[in-house]
């Protein structure tokens, strides 16, 4: 996760590090990207499926000339697939290079969250099944999973 390590000092007070993170939704629950990684947020396109691949990879998307894959978060994470809506984006990140699109229901802002509101995930959440967590923060009245874009991407960057 990307921190602001260069907290700034204001009226001889420094300031507590955040981390700006761009919120999206998937059914009820709030997740959460540092900003840094997200190029675009779209509406959906077209995709064009492509054989064998896993079957959270829903095919790739033509981007203004670039072929980007597009993976379903729902699917990879084992929630109930649900069919696109007006609300849905896909989500074009980078990481080390890797480009890809995720699909979210939702896309709702974006906040700077204070690492003092950020715990890891809990262990029992955080194991083979939550690996995707890289934490959890509180904000104001709901808690956002902080997803964990190394280890998502993980199979596919280094390739």
């Amino acid at each position: 996760m990307a921190l602001n390590n260069n907290p700034t000092v204001q009226d001889g007070v420094q300031e507590e590090e955040q981390v700006q993170t761009i919120l999206f939704h998937m059914g009820d629950e709030h997740y959460g990207l540092p900003t840094m990684l997200v190029k675009e947020i779209i509406k959906p396109l077209p995709v064009t499926r492509f054989p064998k691949s896993p079957p959270y990879v829903e095919g790739v998307i033509d981007l203004r000339g670039k072929i980007l894959p597009i993976v379903d978060l729902r699917k990879m994470f084992g929630l109930e697939p649900q069919p696109l809506t007006d609300a849905s984006r896909f989500v074009d990140i980078e990481l080390e290079g890797f480009r890809t699109g995720i699909i979210v229901d939702a896309v709702s802002e974006v906040v700077q969250i204070p690492v003092s509101q950020i715990e890891p995930a809990p262990p029992i959440v955080a194991g083979v099944d939550g690996r995707y967590l890289r934490g959890v923060a509180r904000l104001n009245d709901k808690l956002v999973l902080l997803l964990d874009p190394d280890e998502i991407f993980s199979m596919w960057k280094h390739k």
